[in-house]
């Protein structure tokens, strides 16, 4: 008896302490308005690299997508005769990383962290690499999707007493990688200026190229 008081007293602990982190990161992650905190744009998107090596590009743009999507299709950037063909890098869309997955880096920031943690959050992501006479023009896109339930999964209220339907709903979903790619309904909910920034910065940062200014 004394056991099962103790394993309670534990587990009630460790409840209070998850929820109390989430309503402190929350706190954080929110602005005192209840908006998303603005996001600070220290890339221009659009932004040039002033590179005129287009495969050491294409590998960095690659390696760098990769860390956060799997990537669906590649059109490389190729010369034709003498003209340099647009480049373009479209993903999967993948379930946004939420706080019981530390390991991954695609929720961006606090706020995209909380908000995929307690949401079904999906985001796909669009490059486009044109070419420019002082380098190559970045176009970085990443859109933010929320699922769109006629009840939430597994609710139980006003359906029948007995249920056959009571198995997790995997559909359209790799649940080793967290991407979601096709199945149920979704709202848009705009870019993802916080991940596209976190991508421009190192793209930049593995060519070793300077900041291309400020944006406010």
């Amino acid at each position: 008896m004394i056991k099962s008081f103790w394993h309670a007293t534990i587990t009630s602990g460790r409840r209070a302490l998850v929820a109390w982190a989430f309503v402190t990161v929350g706190c954080v992650a929110v602005a005192p308005n209840g908006q998303p905190p603005p996001v600070p744009v220290q890339y221009p998107n659009p932004a040039l690299v002033p590179t005129r090596d287009y495969e050491l590009l294409w590998r960095v743009l690659v390696d760098v997508v990769q860390d956060d999507f799997k990537i669906q299709n590649e059109q490389r950037v190729q010369q034709v005769s003498d003209v340099l063909t647009e480049g373009r890098i479209d993903t999967f869309p993948r379930g946004g990383a939420t706080y019981l997955e530390p390991h991954r880096d695609d929720s961006f920031g606090p706020y995209n962290r909380l908000e995929s943690t307690f949401q079904t959050i999906r985001r796909h992501a669009h490059i486009r690499v044109i070419p420019d006479q002082n380098g190559f023009f970045v176009d970085v896109a990443v859109l933010k999707e929320l699922e769109d339930l006629p009840q939430p999964e597994q609710a139980t209220a006003g359906a029948a007493t007995f249920r056959s339907d009571t198995a997790p709903n995997y559909a359209g979903r790799d649940t080793a990688s967290g991407d979601v790619y096709t199945g149920g309904s979704w709202i848009a909910l705009g870019r993802d200026v916080a991940l596209e920034q976190k991508i421009l910065s190192r793209v930049y940062a593995s060519l070793g190229v300077p900041l291309p200014g400020v944006a406010y």
